[in-house]
């Protein structure tokens, strides 16, 4: 662990009430902690604004009933397979199903990917949940 240093900064009170609030809500047990992770997700999102390898999950929840669906989903993910690192399908029900689809590439491809896989019909929600491969927020 690095060495660690303190700082000061300086808020309003109405803001420094909302930090309190949000950090007791969070469950964090300190404000340094909670505003680490902050900088963290800001650091994780920047990775995602400069186009950077990064990490996510892309979640699909559909119906399989859809003609074809699967079919065009299993093929999408085909001409991804150098950023889908895994699969995992779920029957949630006698006709939906849940995908998670772990990648690893560049920002702009997974979000490309995930945007695609959203629009076919049958699927009925389709997420992005952003991350790092940790290499630029150490």
């Amino acid at each position: 662990m690095s060495d660690l240093v303190r700082l000061s900064l300086s808020l309003e009170k109405p803001l420094l009430d909302q930090l309190e609030m949000l950090v007791k809500r969070s469950g964090y047990t300190n404000r340094s902690e909670f505003v680490r992770d902050m900088i963290r997700e800001r650091l994780v999102q920047r990775e995602w604004d400069e186009d950077r390898e990064v990490v996510g999950a892309i979640t699909l929840v559909y119906d399989h009933h859809v003609s074809g669906l699967s079919e065009k989903l299993t093929d999408e993910q085909h001409h991804h397979h150098r950023v889908i690192l895994t699969t995992t399908h779920v029957h949630l029900d006698k006709s939906l199903c849940v995908e998670m689809i772990l990648v690893r590439g560049r920002a702009s491809e997974i979000a490309a990917l995930a945007g695609r896989l959203r629009q076919y019909k049958g699927v009925l929600h389709a997420g992005l949940s952003t991350s790092t491969t940790g290499a630029h927020i150490k």
